[in-house]
């Protein structure tokens, strides 16, 4: 059978016919995938006491980006686990919001052990990861030590070495120059976060006048304060500076029926949360807690409309972990939207840029260089924390002076120097 003779002229027409094809599919695939939604995985305690607005507050902040068109038109996705305060729970849910459900990006925890476990993952399914409420040095230390593998993780909220320095910046406030106490007792429970928190506080409180009489780690699966609270009031100190997250409840209700006469002020994960009253039957009354936010506490022209809303909708006002999960969310899809990418390595870089106005103050990440890279910055201008107390029920903020809404109240079975 004869060839047919085709002339150059339809072989440049097929070409450039073939070459427009394939444009078009570019295009199209271009388009399906600028349209795909942008995946947040949350991974969260959602029963328990600091953990449930971990992803009430993620969906909430997706909602309202949503409502305005999302991220060059992709919408925000929240898929939420429940870790069930579980390290394994977590890296199976970790496992498959990466594997299965294709996330982007995941939020996860307010236990650091949960994010120490958690750490390896984000490493190797090259998934950019933040907590919003773990507190140990170690998450951001390994990010420093090793950059090129564990770059994926970002520690969302404040180091327990941060941590300590707030609460000493307002004790030395508070305590030392107001009431002129001159000793304390820590006692802290027995965690990973509290290690680097506790020896910190025995380096920051003798240098602002407070002098370190004992230092008490108890078991989180503690019960009975009895011993505990006994031995404190042996040593006469003038305040118990506190580093608790898994317990809370007990601890502070044994203090108010044992009508302890110490006053308590430090970190309280659970006393963020605006139940933590009523959980306590009121027994909350008088203790002073570190937080990043709180209600009616205008740390930035977003905290108090973010606080209220959330109130509105879910019935409470937000734990600590309330306020950065929703500042998470934001500052994600403003990364996404300057990086141009959900690529992982594009995200992370874009991530390191972050400078973020949110509701607990202006959130910016320390670089390679320092030693707790890829941690949120503490400071003046930045986010410093403020002192909270438990007064009639209500979270009433009493440090920093600039955004106090009342001063130092205490119950009648506390005894404390006068001004």
């Amino acid at each position: 059978m004869a060839k047919t003779s085709r002339s150059p002229r339809f072989w440049s027409v097929r070409k450039l016919l073939g070459a427009a094809a394939l444009g078009l599919l570019a295009t199209a695939s271009s388009q399906a995938s600028a349209a795909d939604p942008i995946k947040i995985g949350v991974i969260a305690e959602a029963q328990a006491i600091a953990g449930a607005s971990i992803p009430q507050a993620a969906q909430m902040a997706a909602d309202e980006i949503n409502a305005k068109g999302g991220v060059d038109g992709r919408k925000i996705e929240i898929i939420s686990y429940d870790n069930h305060s579980s390290s394994a729970d977590s890296v199976r849910a970790f496992q498959r919001a990466v594997n299965d459900d294709k996330v982007n990006v995941v939020i996860a925890s307010y236990i650091s052990e949960v994010v120490l476990a958690l750490e390896p993952w984000a490493s190797r399914l090259k998934t950019p990861f933040i907590t919003p409420g773990a507190a140990s040095n170690e998450i951001s230390k390994s990010v420093h030590s090793d950059y090129e593998k564990n770059k994926y993780t970002f520690h969302g909220y404040l180091t327990s070495a941060a941590l300590a320095l707030s609460v000493c910046d307002a004790a030395k406030e508070l305590l030392v120059e107001q009431k002129h106490m001159k000793s304390a007792v820590i006692m802290s429970e027995d965690a990973a976060w509290t290690k680097p928190l506790d020896v910190g506080y025995e380096e920051c409180l003798p240098k602002i006048g407070l002098k370190v009489l004992d230092h008490i780690r108890f078991s989180p699966d503690t019960t009975d304060f009895t011993p505990i609270f006994n031995k404190i009031e042996g040593s006469k100190p003038d305040v118990i500076i506190t580093g608790i997250s898994h317990v809370g409840v007990q601890p502070t209700v044994q203090w108010k029926n044992q009508q302890v006469p110490i006053p308590m002020l430090g970190i309280a994960s659970q006393a963020t949360n605006s139940t933590f009253g009523k959980d306590t039957n009121d027994a909350a009354d008088g203790v002073l807690y570190q937080g990043v936010s709180g209600p009616d506490v205008a740390v930035t022209p977003k905290s108090v409309p973010f606080a209220e809303g959330f109130k509105k909708k879910y019935g409470n006002y937000p734990s600590y972990a309330g306020y950065t999960s929703y500042d998470e969310v934001y500052y994600i899809a403003d990364a996404v939207k300057r990086g141009g990418s959900t690529d992982a390595d594009k995200l992370v870089a874009a991530l390191e840029k972050t400078d973020w106005e949110g509701t607990i103050g202006r959130v910016q990440f320390y670089g390679k260089e320092d030693p707790f890279t890829h941690s949120i910055k503490y400071g003046k201008g930045l986010v410093t924390g403020l002192i909270l107390q438990w007064q009639d029920g209500k979270q009433v903020s009493v440090w920093p002076k600039e955004i106090a809404k009342g001063s130092l109240k205490f119950p009648s079975f506390i005894k404390v120097t006068a001004n």
